[in-house]
């Protein structure tokens, strides 16, 4: 079992007062595909979304540990699983390209406004025709001179709405090689640059995402991160941000679920005797309590193995799948033992459901990770 200090902890704690208040409405807000920019400007205001970014840009200079650490309680605590998803997006999406690998330049120029929230950021990776094969992808960025022209379409991409800012990933040479990939930062004024409509969905409605078309679209080449054609490096880089980051909040709302679950079967008489004491429906809250903690290990270990700059693809496919799955089996149980309750929107159980079959879409299909786990044990 991991030990947090005494400074982790307080870290974590001192968030706790503000859960109570971004739930505020959360079935109302999912019913209406609200985004609420007013929990949004607190989220801010709290520091939450500087966590993992340098002090030097008005981060607070925390390591990724403890960043998952605060973003478990942040699912625990905050029911509204879109606008937790919007803070993770927020965090892996624009931030942590430029804080990695992105120049002097960009980092004075963006990471102040992610890490306050008063710049909204975005990547634009997924097309119609890519999904999960990120390498097939078709949006093109052509050099001219001291710029790069963007064209292309990319499909829903999250919190594209509101956006201010992009990190796109597009071609700049031919072909189909990953390593002809470059990362771009492009601000949503960009002549060229249209967001679509908001795109209506099963989950996570209070986090919208639309689709984003870019037509002879200019953009300076200083906006270029890390290299022409290390896109893929720093995308690879990103992606095991976003799962560590985001299945961790998955594993913070898993065990919110548990303990209102564990309530609800003791208290709940049925046939003479509390729900829980039925074999049936105890076996499916420990499948509910180990699927939970099996996640938790798989995530917070892999954390650990990549923070110390070890390889962790099969790790990360593992507790990608593990994770995401976990959830929504988690959620299906919990809809099965609250009953008529859960299947009600008033509960909260259903939305639960809905927002955790995306997990195990987004990130890499649960298929995508199983085929990477088989050919890196050797099957292919």
């Amino acid at each position: 079992m991991r030990q947090w200090s005494d400074t982790q902890q307080a870290v974590r704690d001192s968030y706790a007062r503000h859960f109570a208040a971004w739930s505020n409405d959360h079935v109302r807000h999912d019913q209406q595909g609200e985004f609420r920019p007013e929990h949004w400007k607190s989220v801010g205001a709290s520091g939450l979304l500087s966590l993992p970014f340098d002090t030097e840009w008005g981060g607070a200079g925390h390591d990724l540990l403890t960043t998952m650490y605060v973003l478990e309680a942040l699912g625990y605590g905050c029911r509204d699983n879109g606008l937790n998803f919007c803070v993770s997006t927020q965090i892996v999406s624009a931030g942590i390209p430029i804080q990695r690998f992105g120049s002097t330049y960009l980092k004075e120029r963006y990471l102040p406004g992610i890490c306050d929230g008063t710049l909204i950021g975005a990547h634009a990776i997924t097309e119609r025709h890519g999904g999960s094969d990120a390498a097939a992808m078709k949006t093109t960025a052509t050099a001219q001179g001291d710029t790069f022209v963007l064209n292309g379409e990319k499909c829903f991409i999250s919190s594209a709405p509101m956006a201010d800012v992009f990190v796109v990933y597009a071609r700049t040479d031919a072909g189909n090689s990953p390593f002809g990939i470059t990362a771009l930062v492009v601000d949503r004024d960009t002549p060229g640059l249209h967001v679509g409509s908001s795109i209506e969905k099963m989950g996570l409605r209070t986090s919208p995402f639309a689709n984003v078309t870019f037509t002879d679209c200019v953009v300076p080449k200083r906006n270029v991160i890390g290299s022409v054609g290390s896109g893929f490096v720093v995308l690879d880089y990103v992606m095991k941000w976003e799962i560590l980051c985001n299945f961790i909040i998955h594993a913070g709302t898993m065990r919110n679920r548990l303990d209102r679950t564990v309530e609800f079967a003791r208290s709940r008489v049925q046939f003479g005797s509390p729900v829980g004491s039925h074999q049936l429906v105890s076996s499916k809250i420990v499948s509910m309590k180990i699927g939970l903690d099996t996640s938790r290990m798989w995530l917070y270990e892999t954390a650990e193995k990549f923070a110390s700059g070890a390889d962790v693809m099969l790790e990360l496919a593992i507790a990608k799948l593990l994770s995401s799955e976990a959830n929504l089996n988690s959620a299906l149980d919990a809809v099965q033992i609250f009953g008529a309750r859960g299947y009600t929107a008033e509960w909260g159980l259903e939305k639960d459901l809905r927002d955790a079959v995306g997990g195990t879409i987004y990130s890499g299909t649960s298929e995508v990770q199983r085929s990477k786990i088989a050919r890196l044990i050797g099957l292919k």
